[in-house]
């Protein structure tokens, strides 16, 4: 079990260590600590434990302030067990339901702009009351309902993991969906762990597992529904990492045609209905991986349209990735100079995600090679803005 920590400690940590007027030297001998790893605790590389916090907080008279930023360990895969364990027996009203239901959509709207920590408390009460709910009687058409909804909750949780760089309690809750949706018969949901799976695997560069889940995936999921579009463009990417360049236009040829005619959902953002505009940035950011010359038109135009006035536009965190594909083809095609300005514009915005770090940290690779001066500065914002793991 391990515990939550708040991005927070670290900042805080040193603030109260400074306002003692210690140094990291003076507190690790008050508190018979290495100094090495008080400044790990706080330059957040190393997660503290909740022992600790109470420890630096009588240290530093901080009267809880630290310990109040590290919460309880928790037991992910207790929490899992526990929800698919209740399934068998279920009471609630058809009017709780729609509002389950309801909030789950809310939740998966919110996802592309909140940030991870923000997010996975919320996500973790509703599944928690969906568990609750799990222990009276329903009809069958009612359960199955409530099944669905916690099989939502706990993929749209496990990808908050996966975000928040959580393997192990990502792989608990993706367990998890994956059992409610076999136990609802919910091919949907059950391409979408496939898909979530692909795409972790993806980021750890372990890129031909990623290409087999994707394919998995779109064998599971109903043929052109979200689930299935979503591991059409997975695959792609598979594909670009592996530099396999006739692959990738093939599969992005598919999601082109899966998209031709399909609608714009009524809320573009919902995280498990495609977009067919976001069609565009994932064209953008597989050729940029492939080193397709063809990615640095696209991805301007993308980055033009999610964020026109430069600050960010409605979707920040797209507009983030979109500045890293941008970066990573300038890089490519010897512009180390604007790369390293388009990279270090999407790191300081704060909103790329701790999954998302390695597409920076290739960026940066990329701009080293050239020998270029600005690797230097780029590292340097990397280093203060980098995150810090959380499991």
């Amino acid at each position: 079990m391990t515990a939550q920590v708040d991005p927070r400690f670290g900042a805080t940590l040193r603030q109260l260590r400074e306002q003692a007027g210690l140094s990291l030297r003076a507190l690790a001998q008050l508190t018979h600590r290495g100094k090495s790893h008080l400044h790990e605790l706080e330059n957040g590389s190393k997660a503290a434990t909740f022992e600790t916090a109470r420890h630096l907080d009588q240290a530093l008279n901080a009267g809880g302030r630290l310990a109040r930023l590290v919460a309880a360990p928790v037991d992910h895969e207790a929490e899992a067990d526990d929800l698919l364990q209740r399934v068998s027996a279920s009471d609630v009203s058809a009017e709780t339901l729609a509002r389950i239901e309801q909030r789950v959509d809310e939740l998966a709207i919110l996802y592309p702009t909140a940030a991870p920590a923000d997010l996975l408390p919320m996500v973790r009460r509703h599944l928690a009351y969906v568990t609750r709910l799990l222990d009276g009687r329903v009809t069958l058409a009612q359960q199955r309902r409530l099944v669905v909804a916690g099989g939502w909750l706990a993929v749209l949780r496990a990808t908050v993991h996966i975000d928040l760089q959580q393997p192990r309690a990502a792989s608990a809750h993706l367990a998890a969906a994956s059992g409610l949706a076999g136990h609802a018969e919910h091919r949907e949901i059950q391409g979408w762990c496939l898909e979530t799976r692909a795409w972790e695997v993806l980021t750890l560069g372990d890129y031909r597992t990623a290409l087999a889940l994707s394919q998995q995936a779109q064998q599971a999921a109903p043929v052109g529904s979200s689930a299935h579009i979503q591991a059409t463009a997975q695959e792609a990417r598979a594909w670009a990492r592996m530099g396999a360049v006739r692959e990738t236009r093939r599969a992005l040829d598919r999601v082109e045609r899966l998209t031709a005619n399909l609608p714009l959902p009524d809320r573009a953002e919902h995280h498990y209905r495609y977009d067919p505009a976001k069609a565009e940035a994932y064209t953008a950011t597989t050729l940029a991986w492939a080193g397709d010359p063809g990615a640095e038109q696209v991805a301007r135009q993308v980055l033009a349209n999610l964020d026109p006035r430069g600050d960010g536009g409605e979707r920040p965190r797209r507009s983030a990735s979109a500045r890293l594909d941008l970066g990573l083809a300038l890089a490519t095609t010897g512009r180390p100079d604007e790369a390293s300005a388009f990279a270090a514009a999407a790191v300081t915005s704060g909103r790329v995600v701790p999954s998302n770090w390695w597409r920076a940290r290739e960026v940066l690779r990329r701009v080293e090679q050239t020998g270029a001066p600005e690797a230097a500065d780029l590292r340097d914002v990397m280093a203060e803005f980098g995150p810090a793991r959380t499991e």
